[in-house]
């Protein structure tokens, strides 16, 4: 927000910023209800107390018995492309929620994905790959000329094809406050060195225009999402 008068009564859309448009919200609610869900009208509080809540744009539709289950299969059915990558999905463990949003007007902004499972041998690291960034270059080299829209859309990788591969994905205020998002890939990679034993590099020359950064934290055992660039948290005017 600005300085001044008008210091907080205006805001900045951040750069990459997008704005939510509203999609249906009846095939996650059937999805998960064969996924075990038991809707609201059939719950005993009294036999499963310790369920987790399941709400969708705010409304309580049902529990669920193993939240963790769900949550992952939900998520990956929106980073494949399922389901729409304008979804949010907000895991609250401590209060024992699962809020799923589908409605318009969240404002959402991207992020690169850190892999998170342990069966993975690239857990840790970004989900990008040189692969990926060969297939953007390839798209820059390919000759589209007089294509239209919908066959540019077919031939090439993309910006799409980053989000339906789970490089990339989408997220609101409210699920960015359940996630850990770190500052670069840099970064990453020496949180990476300090959870396996290895020393940090030593520091760089001294150079006024480098970014001030904290030490690695060895009490943060995982980060699930990293920033595209730090200059995307600031707006234009």
């Amino acid at each position: 927000t600005p300085e001044g008068q008008a210091c907080g009564l205006v805001k900045n859309l951040s750069l990459m910023c997008y704005v939510s448009v509203s999609s249906e919200s009846t095939p996650i609610t059937d999805f998960m209800s064969q996924r075990n869900m038991e809707l609201l009208e059939e719950y005993d509080p009294v036999v499963n107390p310790s369920a987790t809540k399941v709400f969708v744009n705010g409304v309580w539709v049902g529990v669920h018995s193993a939240p963790n289950q769900l949550v992952t299969v939900v998520q990956e059915l929106r980073r494949n492309g399922t389901l729409s990558y304008e979804m949010s999905l907000v895991r609250d463990i401590r209060d024992r929620e699962f809020k799923i949003f589908t409605d318009a007007g969240r404002v959402m902004r991207p992020l690169y994905i850190v892999e998170t499972d342990i069966r993975k041998p690239n857990r840790g690291a970004l989900v990008l790959n040189k692969a990926h960034i060969q297939r953007l270059l390839n798209d820059t080299q390919q000759d589209t000329s007089g294509y239209s829209d919908e066959e540019i859309a077919a031939v090439e990788f993309g910006w799409k094809g980053l989000l339906h591969g789970g490089v990339v994905e989408y997220l609101d205020a409210e699920e960015e406050e359940t996630s850990m998002i770190i500052m670069t890939p840099e970064d990453l990679n020496e949180h990476r060195d300090l959870m396996q034993g290895i020393p940090a590099p030593a520091a760089p020359s001294e150079d006024r225009h480098r970014r001030i950064k904290q030490k690695p934290n060895a009490s943060v055992r995982t980060y699930t999402h990293c920033e595209i660039h730090p200059s995307m948290i600031l707006g234009i005017a």
